[in-house]
């Protein structure tokens, strides 16, 4: 039985590859399984079962450990940067920008809490960082600090592993705290805020019909598309009956004439312009029966057009007489309000009529064979040119020695730019869902294990010989940037409970944290939509500031 004991305490390539996945099998199984009110730490049961592990005597060849550690990190960041992309930019418009300042605060308030302890403490600036991350729960910026230390002094430092993974589970709990906490400062009633937030966005009808006999001599022979080149007004024409008395539904193509009766749907403002096409008339439409059958299809955005674009936008309501009622994003369910922009890969879900339906899903693309084929080239390609940036030294004022954006950082703005700018250059940069998840998962993977492996043997005597107050330093470093920026947004910026919420969760990028947030109010995605307002631009500080606490303060 010595072949069966060295795969697993031997040393080698098969030897590393049963230690890998022994302890990531380990630790998604008992992610899934161990559960306190609800609570898990999630995968990162892998990190703990590596270090566990490790310190039984199990190790990894060098090499592979290495090789495992970055190339999970850059697989997990590049999924997360394809993933944001789209949004990062659009993010801070429409109220955005307020949230992300908020956001942006609480991450470097979280980093001036470590230096802070670190000055006081006299503990290492390396442990710091590491103990930062697990109290925010951020992997992704763990994988930039280890990066940008052994680049800087070409060896890892196991404390900055430890640090993460001794503040990591009360920083999971931590962070649902100071919600509660929040909630029992400002005496809120969920009730109450509830019926305030409903009362505060009832949507604002802006959009008005208009029933006209064309009388322009301009308009006869054009299509309904050119209109808006005419009229210098983004419009839709949903029914028209001609000159023969033959109502239908017209689409960009149709011709219109002199004496034509349509029905225009129009911003109010641009009530004057329509105008100037006809004279009012009062049209008798023919009613639809009152058993037509409605069907419930999903849709996902396809075309690059539609990027970035608001629902009312494109007022495929008033012209298809079709609603859509959820947004999935990200594995997120959005609600399908007016001002809600849209982002390529959005799976829509649409209720209308049958062939209403088809039409909305050819205006949206639903082209699944496009998404559900995957483009290898782009994937390979932008984690090439990530590991170059990456690279790529860079002077800045103030550093002794040219500042390198690492492994994390240039393929994290890479990723980012392309999911943001590839459609519109046609690369096909998008992956399903579930494309994504999995690449994002087997990258975490890799990397919390390579981790584990690497600091499971000297966690147990660093813990025993003082490493326990790193837990009070995670706590100070979850809570004290929380609650002060929770204070400040909800006292004087006057954000409701359930966006202020999920603020916290995305400024955090803590999953549970925006699963308790959701549960909270099933009438409204406030904390949904504030998490993916933030997520993006935090991923960003998150990883860049972990890279800049080591260059400047170790």
């Amino acid at each position: 039985m010595d072949w069966f004991s060295n795969l697993f305490f031997g040393t080698g390539i098969a030897h590393s590859i049963c230690a890998l996945t022994l302890t990531i099998a380990l630790g998604i199984f008992l992610g899934s399984r161990l559960k306190i009110k609800g609570i898990t730490l999630g995968i990162t049961w892998i990190l703990f079962c590596a270090i566990t592990c490790s310190h039984f005597g199990m190790t990894l060849d060098p090499m592979v450990e290495s090789f495992a550690k970055d190339l999970g990190l850059i697989l997990f960041v590049y999924s997360i940067g394809l993933q944001v992309g789209p949004s990062f930019f659009s993010s801070f418009g429409q109220g955005g920008v307020r949230l992300n300042m908020l956001a942006a605060a609480i991450v470097v308030l979280g980093c001036v809490t470590a230096w802070l302890i670190h000055v006081v403490s006299g503990e290492s600036m390396a442990t710091m960082t590491g103990v930062l991350f697990g109290a925010v729960t951020n992997t992704p910026g763990l994988g930039a600090a280890e990066q940008a230390y052994q680049d800087v002094t070409g060896m890892t430092n196991p404390n900055i592993a430890s640090g993460y993974a001794m503040a990591y589970p009360l920083g999971v709990v931590g962070i649902i705290f100071s919600l509660l906490l929040l909630r029992w400062f400002f005496s809120i009633k969920l009730d109450k805020e509830e019926a305030q937030v409903q009362a505060e966005k009832g949507e604002e009808q802006h959009v008005e019909h208009f029933d006209m006999r064309l009388t322009n001599p301009q308009v006869d022979g054009i299509r309904v598309r050119d209109l808006a080149l005419l009229t210098h007004v983004t419009m839709v024409v949903s029914r028209l009956i001609n000159a023969d008395g033959v109502e239908s539904m017209p689409d960009a193509d149709t011709i219109l004439h002199v004496g034509d009766r349509v029905r225009f749907i129009v911003d109010k403002k641009n009530e004057r312009t329509v105008m100037l096409l006809g004279e009012p008339v009062e049209v008798k439409w023919e009613e639809k029966e009152k058993d037509v059958h409605l069907v419930s299809r999903h849709v996902i955005i396809t075309k690059p057009q539609i990027n970035g674009k608001r629902i009312c936008d494109l007022k495929v309501r008033e012209a298809y007489q079709i609603t859509i009622t959820r947004i999935r994003r990200a594995g997120i369910e959005l609600l399908a309000t007016s001002q809600q922009r849209l982002q390529m890969g959005d799976r829509l879900t649409v209720v209308g009529e049958q062939k209403a339906v088809e039409k909305v899903a050819t205006v949206f693309g639903n082209s699944t064979k496009k998404l559900d084929a995957p483009n290898l080239a782009s994937l390979f390609c932008g984690l090439m040119v990530g590991v170059i940036l990456g690279s790529l030294p860079l002077a800045l004022p103030g550093l002794s020695q040219p500042f390198k954006l690492g492994l994390a950082g240039g393929t994290l703005i890479v990723a980012i730019l392309m999911g943001a700018f590839g459609p519109k250059y046609h690369l096909v940069t998008y992956t399903t869902t579930s494309a994504n998840l999995m690449i994002r998962e087997i990258g975490i993977s890799l990397f919390l294990a390579a981790v584990g492996f690497g600091a499971g043997k000297t966690f147990i005597p660093t813990l025993v010989g003082g490493g326990y107050i790193w837990i009070g330093y995670g706590i100070l470093i979850t809570l004290l940037p929380l609650l002060l920026i929770g204070v400040v947004a909800r006292r004087w910026m006057k954000l409701d409970y359930f966006t202020l919420m999920g603020l916290i969760a995305g400024s955090t990028t803590d999953p549970p944290a925006l699963a308790y947030a959701t549960s909270q109010s099933a009438q409204n995605d406030c904390a949904a939509v504030a998490y993916s307002t933030v997520y993006p631009l935090t991923m960003f500080l998150r990883v860049l500031s972990g890279q800049l606490m080591i260059l400047l303060f170790v």
